[in-house]
């Protein structure tokens, strides 16, 4: 176990397998992350002391200007001795829920399109988490390990981890998921993380907006919004892009909360269809993001947003959302996709 000293302040173990972030996090630091991947650079800290290896020398969020100032990514960096670094710590990044490694068992498995899959594990050790948040797997032979999934279900004390995970085409995580995985086999998870959460605190009424295996975090949400006493008048509207009918998904599940149907809404929406589909299709085509807008209009402002899906998707409901002056407090997502 190495220590670890932010300059000025607090100090932390980081065993030499664990990295600066995560073991920060555990600690109940509040240290600053979003793709927790090497990704988007949220999470660079300088070091002033000490040595560090990482598990992503390429990652794409820290440049040649980065390292020549001695920065490193705290999510990607696991100490190699004792190490003093210099980063500023902020209270919305403290863990509600203190992240931790457990194992886990695959107990079962259905699928919900040609292409997404629900894994349900049985876990040990494992802390709360909350509607929204997500877990890194371990997943062997997989380079780099680690990949983020969000859970679908709520923490009602089961002991039941679910995940909605899509196969994406020469992706090494989703297929030790689909193929290799099988009824009984135990992986290590690592979480909770993220920080698009349900807030039960809000007055106002819920739009979900998913795509892909984007549906996962969505899907708690909204089942978060159905358990939870305090979010009982609300009303949520579940918006689910796809590309055409075969993979729309998702409304069986939202179709067992109470409040289907009443304060309840699912609005599946296809860009791609058919010239065959374009005839036999009922609902709404075109992008997700502007079925919402054109949904709801000028009264977007209105509603608390939670989202999740491919970066494309994302960032345009990021676009629509500023252009309707929604205020950002208003918005949760999570950029690890």
């Amino acid at each position: 176990m190495f220590r670890v000293r932010i300059e000025g302040g607090a100090e932390f173990g980081c065993s030499g397998d664990d990295t600066l972030l995560r073991a920060g996090l555990r600690a109940g630091l509040g240290m600053p992350y979003e793709c927790n991947a090497g990704s988007c650079g949220a999470c660079k800290v300088e070091l002033l002391g000490g040595s560090v290896a990482s598990n992503w020398d390429a990652a794409p969020a820290l440049g040649e200007r980065d390292r020549a100032k001695n920065r490193v990514l705290a999510c990607q960096s696991v100490p190699r001795t004792d190490c003093t670094i210099k980063a500023r710590l902020r209270e919305e990044f403290r863990a509600r829920d203190l992240p931790r490694r457990f194992r886990a068992s695959l107990a079962a498995m259905r699928d919900l399109t040609h292409d997404m899959r629900e894994f349900s594990f049985r876990v040990e050790g494992a802390p709360g988490f909350r509607p929204g948040q997500y877990a890194l797997f371990d997943l062997e032979g997989v380079p780099g390990g680690w990949r983020a999934y969000s859970m679908a279900n709520v923490d009602d004390g089961s002991g039941e981890w679910q995940f909605q995970v899509k196969r994406v085409p020469g992706g090494a995580g989703s297929a030790v998921l689909f193929d290799r995985l099988a009824h009984g086999a135990d992986i290590g998870i690592d979480g909770p993380y993220g920080h698009a959460w349900l807030r039960t605190d809000s007055p106002r009424d819920i739009i979900c907006i998913g795509g892909g295996s984007g549906l996962s975090a969505v899907m708690s949400i909204a089942r978060g919004a159905a358990a939870q006493s305090a979010l009982a008048e609300r009303e949520v509207h579940f918006f689910y892009g796809a590309r055409g009918p075969r993979d729309v998904c998702g409304e069986d599940m939202l179709a067992q909360l109470p409040g289907y149907g009443v304060r309840i809404h699912y609005h599946p929406v296809i860009s791609m269809p058919s010239a065959i589909e374009r005839d036999t299709w009922q609902g709404r085509t075109g992008f997700v993001h502007d079925a919402v807008r054109e949904a709801f209009g000028d009264r977007l402002a209105g509603f608390e947003f939670y989202f999740a899906g491919p970066p494309a998707m994302a960032q345009a409901v990021q676009s629509m959302l500023a252009a309707n002056k929604v205020p950002h407090a208003q918005i949760h997502y999570d950029s690890f996709y």
